[in-house]
């Protein structure tokens, strides 16, 4: 019996040991295949090698978006742009409007004077008297259009400029020294702030 049981013993060490063995070849196996995969480049189903760059944006669905930013951008810039001409719109009619409120009450005194005028007509018979009254209140009147900026031409004697005078006939030149010159106004010429507003209606000298 005990020739059989030292045996045993021994015959159970060798199969642990040739176990031990197999189960050390079969991880030495495992760790050589994971090495061979973790090396080897991973292919896609095409069989192409895949890297580990993203994947390339779709040029189509790049252009949509540019599209969409650039109308978003155009959209906001024509909006600024219509508040913007609205706004000085806006502002150029208030300026005028102000500007000629303001030169209607300068002109509403004159206005006054006129109506005071009038009645001296009804009532008195000094023809000097109203004369001068009529003198002073156009004066008053181009005093306070001057204060605005207008300005008469002279004309008569100078030099005919079809920038600023209007021909609307021509006469024979008193002199030599007329000639293609203004010898008579018709119609006064005006300057507002260095501007032509009206052009002087004149004669000219041939």
């Amino acid at each position: 019996m005990p020739e059989n049981t030292e045996f045993n013993i021994d015959q159970d060490k060798n199969y642990e040991m040739n176990e031990d063995k197999a189960s050390l070849e079969t991880d030495n196996l495992v760790n050589e295949e994971n090495s061979e995969i973790s090396n080897n480049v991973p292919l896609d189903n095409a069989g192409q090698e895949i890297t580990g760059d993203a994947p390339a944006a779709n040029p189509l669905d790049a252009a949509k978006a540019e599209i969409a930013e650039l109308k978003d951008k155009y959209l906001r810039l024509y909006a600024d742009f219509e508040n913007f001409r609205r706004r000085t719109a806006k502002e150029k009619l208030e300026m005028i409007s102000g500007a000629s409120a303001d030169t209607v009450k300068l002109i509403l005194p004159i206005v006054d004077d006129f109506e005071r005028a009038k009645v001296s007509f009804d009532s008195s018979t000094d023809i000097e008297a109203l004369k001068e009254g009529v003198d002073l209140i156009y004066t008053k009147l181009y005093k306070t259009l001057e204060s605005k900026g207008l300005k008469a031409m002279e004309s008569k004697g100078a030099d005919f400029d079809a920038e600023i005078h209007e021909s609307i006939a021509q006469f024979p030149a008193p002199s030599e020294d007329l000639k293609g010159k203004v010898i008579d106004e018709i119609e006064k010429g005006y300057y507002l702030n260095d501007k032509v507003i009206r052009y002087a209606k004149v004669i000219v000298g041939a």
